[in-house]
């Protein structure tokens, strides 16, 4: 985590506390054009699965936020799923910085959308 900035660092530590509080298979957290974060778990119920980042988006989006910064994703998963790219860039355009890590909040790779 030394290569992050402190604000991306911070993005860390929430996504990783959130997917240890609710045990779920990723946790992530962005930051939008205003500075504030959002962090959230994968949602997994019979009705409804959502990707942590897909969580992250829309609660943005539900506070009107109108671009991002940075987000982070945190699991088992190799890459960051074009989904969630695709979320991201939705919301936030071209630029946003994306960090993806394991569960213990080590960072592997980073790419934008």
């Amino acid at each position: 985590m030394s290569d992050l900035s402190t604000e991306d660092a911070k993005l860390v530590t929430l996504a990783r506390a959130t997917r240890a509080r609710t045990g779920a298979a990723e946790g992530a957290a962005i930051r939008d054009a205003d500075g504030r974060t959002y962090a959230a778990a994968s949602v997994a119920l019979p009705s409804l699965t959502l990707s942590a980042l897909h969580v992250c988006v829309a609660m943005a989006v539900a506070s009107g936020s109108r671009g991002l910064e940075a987000a982070v994703v945190l699991g088992e998963a190799d890459e960051v799923a074009d989904a969630d790219l695709a979320a991201l860039r939705d919301l936030g355009g071209a630029g946003v910085v994306v960090h993806r890590g394991d569960a213990r909040g080590t960072v592997a790779d980073t790419t934008t959308t």
